[in-house]
């Protein structure tokens, strides 16, 4: 497993039954990992919805005993999947007890393909969004210009989806993330770049993904639309 990839990421091959296919081996490795536990899509892929730019979105329900453990072991246990590129952990939930949501970006695929992986513990499985306002859940330690580039991705998304508006509000709240006073200028390639070169200037070790996101946007800059 690694920190912070960079190798050749093939952001065009958006075969969805290559995303169907991962997200298989995920459920399984995550099965087998906790003898009792439970492993399922969750969200557009639950739903069927999902499009070509969906994530993986899927939720590991556990024994209460075993959160702690089955939460710390996540990175090594992807890893054993596939290489890891990034990995961060939503800091609203960083310190809870019963609920985790991380967010994991491997090598070698396209950024939009991201694992949303939601961990509860099974008391609290019937309960959603357990501990998202509870200040003792949250946690100081993430980083911001790793979720402004998330934000980034997430714009390339939106505006391929035809949703110019969606995109301009993740941009905006990009910089402000990252405490960049930034006026968009409407050239959404422009903006994704800078806002891509900011997060990596405020944190070097984001460079590779960083890069990365500049490569998704070239790749479908005829795709982003006209100027905002």
């Amino acid at each position: 497993m690694t920190a912070e990839g960079g190798g050749a990421v093939g952001e065009e091959e958006l075969d969805p039954a290559r995303r169907a296919a991962l997200a298989r081996q995920l459920l399984r490795a995550l099965r087998a990992h906790c003898a009792g536990s439970r492993a399922e899509p969750r969200g557009s892929l639950a739903r069927g919805s999902a499009d070509a730019y969906s994530d993986i979105d899927l939720l590991w329900i556990v024994p209460d005993g075993r959160f702690a453990d089955c939460a710390a072991a996540v990175p090594g246990l992807l890893g054993t999947v596939r290489d890891v590129a990034s990995l961060r952990i939503d800091p609203e939930l960083g310190n809870s007890r019963g609920r985790r949501l991380l967010f994991v970006d491997f090598d070698g695929l396209p950024l939009f393909w991201r694992l949303d992986l939601e961990i509860v513990a099974e008391s609290f499985a019937g309960l959603p969004g357990y501990d998202q306002d509870n200040p003792a859940a949250r946690s100081d330690n993430w980083s911001r210009p790793a979720s402004a580039l998330a934000n980034a991705v997430a714009a390339v998304k939106a505006l391929l989806r035809g949703r110019p508006e969606t995109a301009r509000g993740l941009l905006e709240r990009g910089f402000a993330r990252i405490g960049a006073a930034d006026t968009l200028s409407g050239d959404w390639f422009a903006d994704i770049t800078r806002l891509a070169e900011a997060a990596a200037a405020l944190e070097p070790a984001r460079g590779p993904l960083a890069g990365r996101v500049v490569r998704l946007a070239a790749d479908h800059r005829p795709e982003l639309g006209p100027r905002g």
